[in-house]
């Protein structure tokens, strides 16, 4: 069974920079998409990044500030979280799906199949 474990959040002054890494036992060569998603207290789960193959897609209120990748060779996925807000304050979790679907399929509201466990994200104004 692939598990997906997920490092790199703490608390950081607003404008600085984080970044998230996502590693996945068993290899991440098997997932069509891979994602990271975000919850926030009392506010519902949110997508906040994709990446298939070498096609990555953002949440408008992270375009540009954040960028997800991924080095096959190490198994990882990374998310470089750069000028953070406070609304950036979450837990971030990292998310794979091994079904061939369209990318637009999870961005229309539907769940991939594989989660790690959350990272808190922290962002002091």
């Amino acid at each position: 069974q692939v598990q997906l474990v997920e490092s790199g959040g703490g608390l950081v002054q607003a404008g600085g920079s984080l970044r998230l890494s996502c590693a996945a036992s068993g290899g991440i060569f098997r997932f069509n998409a891979m994602g990271w998603y975000r919850q926030a207290p009392g506010k519902q789960r949110e997508l906040v990044a994709t990446i298939t193959g070498l096609s990555t897609n953002y949440a408008d209120s992270v375009k540009g500030r954040f960028t997800i990748s991924r080095d096959n060779a190490k198994n990882t996925v990374y998310l470089q979280m750069n000028t953070l807000k406070p609304e950036d304050t979450a837990v971030y979790y990292c998310a794979a799906d091994p079904s061939p679907r369209d990318i637009s399929w999870y961005w229309r509201g539907r769940q991939m199949n594989t989660w790690g466990q959350g990272t808190q994200v922290t962002v002091s104004s």
